[in-house]
């Protein structure tokens, strides 16, 4: 009796094993399309990212796991508006059948006011989120119709949730003072988010993170944060942050915090999905720009002096080995 129990489960566990391998296989080139991929198709999908979480899209470098990846998938989500520049060679040289969906589809792109060239980071605007999904759910019921009123339940309760959390975003940046709306990140990559909830965006680099810092635009940073006063700027969970942390110095302003812009964030960092990733964000923000002057100034000169702690400990340390290692030597 125990063997055939045994055996029934041993059946059971390899006709789920089974059953998930049968799973049509959605990829999305970036992790904000991967968690609404995921919203949307719940069970009846296997979803895969090909920029793991915390990579730049902008600067990826595809390797032959992700040609390996697109070729045996059924479905490509990609954001497009020059986002992943490296796609279109990835989908050719993998020689793919898969269908792919432009899930910014029906967006108005903003344009570089630098380049010449659609800004592509949609996904900052809550609301736009919601025509992702919808063009997720359309892409998922082309590929596989009998799930329709699955897909479209998914795609109704999910578009609830970014209702609430777009409300939630314009609730809380009126919280800010008028003036100190400002929003200076390490790209350009938060237009959407600032033309739809009423902030000044100003950045070091363009829409890209693949340029090269330009003087004349820190020049303007810090005329900037000298006339407006603004009392902090943010850093990038996928930029190098060393330019931003010296204008910060230089100006003597706080680092307001880490923004999540070209990816979502993981459990250390917070923000592991689209919706937590933009509440997160918008909690960072709010915090920063809502401190006074003073508060700031005491921010950094607290930095300041846990620096000169640390290094203090670190040479009385270095004293202290020094003449342990003289005394041992002169026994």
């Amino acid at each position: 009796m125990n063997k055939i129990a045994l055996v029934l489960i041993a059946l059971f566990f390899s006709m789920q094993q089974i059953s998930a391998e049968e799973k049509p296989v959605v990829v999305a080139t970036a992790s904000m399309i991967y968690d609404i991929a995921k919203n949307i198709g719940k069970e009846h999908v296997t979803v895969k990212c090909i920029v793991p979480i915390g990579g730049d899209p902008h600067t990826y470098k595809p390797t032959p796991s992700d040609a390996k990846l697109v070729v045996n998938c059924d479905l490509i989500l990609k954001n497009g508006l020059t986002f992943e520049g490296w796609l279109n060679e990835l989908i050719e040289n993998s020689g793919t059948k898969a269908a792919s969906v432009l899930v910014t589809n029906g967006i108005q792109p903003i344009k570089s006011l630098t380049y010449d060239a659609p800004d592509p980071h949609a996904w900052m605007n809550a609301s736009y989120g919601i025509i992702y999904a919808e063009n997720v759910m359309k892409g998922l019921t082309e590929l596989l119709p009998k799930y329709k009123a699955d897909f479209e339940k998914n795609f109704q309760n999910y578009k609830k949730e970014l209702e609430e959390l777009d409300q939630y975003i314009i609730a809380q940046i009126n919280t800010i003072p008028k003036e100190k709306r400002i929003l200076i990140t390490s790209h350009d990559a938060f237009q959407y988010y600032g033309r739809k909830y009423g902030l000044q965006l100003e950045s070091i680099l363009g829409t890209s993170t693949d340029a090269a810092v330009q003087t004349n635009d820190i020049i303007n940073l810090q005329k900037i944060i000298k006339k407006s006063k603004v009392p902090a700027v943010f850093i990038e969970s996928t930029v190098n942050p060393k330019t931003l942390q010296q204008l910060a110095k230089d100006t003597k302003i706080a680092i307001g915090g880490k923004l999540l812009s070209d990816s979502i964030g993981d459990e250390e960092l917070g923000g592991e999905t689209y919706v937590k990733m933009l509440k997160q964000n918008t909690d960072v923000i709010v915090q920063a720009l809502t401190k006074s002057q003073g508060n700031v100034t005491s921010i950094v000169k607290d930095e300041n002096s846990k620096a000169s702690y640390i290094m203090t400990g670190v040479i009385g340390l270095m004293f202290l080995l020094g003449m342990g290692f003289m005394f041992s030597k002169n026994r």
